[in-house]
């Protein structure tokens, strides 16, 4: 179903703000929620981003042109209350979770192809590359390697408190987890074998990990946020967020690694968008969300982030409703 769209133009107003904060103002926006999201979903190379609005159920956008392509809830005549989502990485399809439901979606079509009852209360997916499995972090600490095509869990992967983040290499043989025990660990995914653990000093609540499996990064709130190497297990380094902004619980609300895994991209709740140098762990650049109301304290966070297919954009989604393209 398609349905009207906004394109919003940087205003003087959105100038001025940008030039009062760190970072530069989004090249465009686009409006897919009139008042706010539950959460989003961009895929890897930026074309699609898969929303949940608070008032207006699932749906998947095409990003190029604005355009409102399916309208994605669980049941026909419902409008669904979309938790997490995800794209696998060749955009073959997607995944939305609801309160109690698991739907996989055919991104061609735009139909949904399985539809299963969620083993648990779904906080996290991560999609395989070819939809046939999905990593779920749950709240009843653990994350769960799902059967998509054959449904039932395959693997567990165990915490000692919930499971708030997951991710996977390209591959799929990798996931990282991230949980309220204040650990972030490394899997083998056929065996099920944790092959590392990063111990953080409050809930870690974001995790991700490069493509090809060799980097990940994992993110605390009160407590820093790390680069390692999978292979060794060693810290790269820590991502500076500053011991003030530690103390006040800034933490990161999304991150993306660039396809090489040379930059990794971050999201905060303070609408602040960075670009990072994963070798020299040096930021490269800084963007500013707009707000949906200049005049209003609110904020809003950034829920999800992706890379363009050039090298000079990016995307961005944010809590308040907006998508928006970031350029160097």
């Amino acid at each position: 179903m398609r349905a009207h769209r906004r394109w919003f133009s940087l205003t003087a107003l959105s100038l001025l703000l940008a030039a009062c904060t760190p970072g530069k103002a989004p090249q465009s926006s686009l409006e897919v929620a009139v008042k706010g999201l539950h959460s989003a979903a961009l895929s890897d190379d930026g074309q699609f981003a898969a929303v949940g609005s608070i008032h207006h159920g699932g749906s998947l956008w095409r990003t190029r042109d604005g355009e409102r392509l399916y309208n994605w809830n669980h049941r026909e005549g419902e409008l669904t209350t979309i938790f997490t989502a995800d794209f696998s990485p060749d955009n073959n399809w997607a995944m939305t979770a609801g309160p109690h439901a698991l739907v996989l979606w055919d991104m061609k079509e735009g139909k949904a192809v399985r539809y299963w009852t969620a083993p648990g209360e779904v906080l996290s997916i991560a999609l395989s590359n070819d939809g046939n499995f999905a990593l779920l972090g749950l709240s009843d600490h653990s994350a769960v390697l799902f059967d998509v095509i054959r449904g039932g869990v395959k693997r567990t992967f165990s915490h000692g408190n919930r499971v708030r983040s997951v991710a996977m290499s390209d591959d799929g043989r990798l996931a990282v987890t991230g949980s309220e025990d204040y650990t972030a660990a490394l899997w083998d995914v056929a065996s099920g074998k944790m092959l590392h653990k990063i111990q953080h000093e409050d809930d870690v609540q974001m995790v991700a990990i490069s493509p090809d499996g060799r980097l990940a990064m994992s993110a605390a709130k009160y407590d820093k946020a790390v680069l390692w190497d999978t292979q060794s297990g060693s810290l790269v380094g820590e991502i500076p967020l500053g011991k003030e902004n530690l103390h006040r619980g800034m933490r990161f609300t999304a991150a993306k690694f660039s396809q090489d895994g040379g930059q990794l991209l971050t999201g905060r709740p303070d609408q602040i968008v960075q670009l990072w140098d994963t070798r020299t762990i040096k930021l490269m650049d800084s963007w500013t969300l707009p707000k949906r109301d200049a005049w209003k304290p609110t904020s809003s966070a950034v829920i999800s982030v992706s890379f363009d297919q050039s090298n000079t954009k990016y995307h961005a989604a944010a809590s308040n409703g907006m998508l928006h393209v970031l350029k160097r």
